[in-house]
């Protein structure tokens, strides 16, 4: 086997922390993510931020349809090494940002599994653009820093219920996979880690014109999250003043005195059926 620590040095490379650069390096907890994924040969796996193919590599001996998104281009000849010893040449690379991947084109019209040991700096953004681009992507299976990955589980009334909680829990069914100490890693990282599984939904509540007002909806709430929604919601966000507000709260039967961490996603769309009428530009 290739260690991570050891193939870094040889080459004079050092894990990026501007790049949240924490590679997995125990083959059997990569192993062990994979199997539980319950991916077989004909799934099509797009995998975020291969590193040094830690997970790459057992997802390939079980799948041919692999594609693997890596934004540090000195990684890419070490990836090629690592799937070469592997005897392994059917996994297609590419070396570019995902946040900037076109993940549609990627799909070809068939939907996706998305895995990754994801970047700690930009695992929200990550996770927000595979919603958004979810009519191509049917699940994923992705780690986070547990205090992260708590975040996007808690439920209203928890204090770690967010943003990234309500407009994750609106758009898939997410289940904690399992927890990963930091001696699995390379890098060793200072808190634990933790693998979510997300199944997408199918079908959907909104058109996506009115999803993208759901979303703004529940980022105006939590802006100001200490404040009442009569208070939280006027702003730049909506562009609607507090008589409005008002109307619109007694509108969806939610108490104006209520703070967002408190809504349920259930709530949030009928807030925002409520606050939409007054959006339409005449």
């Amino acid at each position: 086997m290739i260690y991570p620590g050891q193939l870094l040095k040889e080459k004079q490379i050092y894990a990026g922390k501007e790049m949240g650069q924490n590679f997995l390096s125990n083959p059997e907890t990569a192993r062990m993510i994979v199997d539980r994924t319950g991916i077989d040969r004909h799934t099509r796996v797009l995998e975020i931020g291969p590193g040094l193919g830690a997970l790459t590599i057992p997802i390939a001996k079980i799948t041919r349809h692999l594609t693997v998104v890596e934004k540090d281009r000195r990684l890419i000849p070490l990836l090629t090494q690592v799937l070469e010893s592997h005897e392994i040449d059917w996994v297609r690379v590419v070396n570019q940002d995902f946040l900037k991947t076109d993940i549609a084109a990627l799909a070809q019209g068939q939907k996706l599994v998305v895995m990754g040991n994801l970047p700690y700096n930009i695992s929200s953004q990550i996770l927000f653009q595979l919603i958004r681009a979810r009519d191509s992507v049917g699940s994923a299976f992705l780690m986070f820093q547990k205090e992260l990955a708590d975040r996007i589980l808690a439920t209203p009334g928890n204090k770690a219920y967010s943003r990234l909680s309500a407009v994750s829990q609106y758009a898939a069914d997410i289940r904690r996979l399992v927890n990963i100490g930091p001696g699995a890693f390379f890098p060793k990282p200072a808190v634990d880690s933790t693998v979510l599984s997300f199944d997408f939904f199918s079908s959907r509540s909104f058109s996506p014109d009115m999803e993208q007002q759901l979303f703004t909806v529940i980022k105006a709430a939590f802006s100001k999250r200490r404040k009442s929604l009569k208070n939280s919601l006027v702003g730049p966000d909506l562009g609607l003043d507090k008589p409005t507000i008002a109307q619109a709260l007694k509108s969806a039967d939610i108490a104006p005195e209520r703070r967002a961490e408190t809504l349920s996603v259930k709530e949030f769309e009928t807030l925002t059926r409520a606050v939409e009428p007054f959006l339409i530009k005449e």
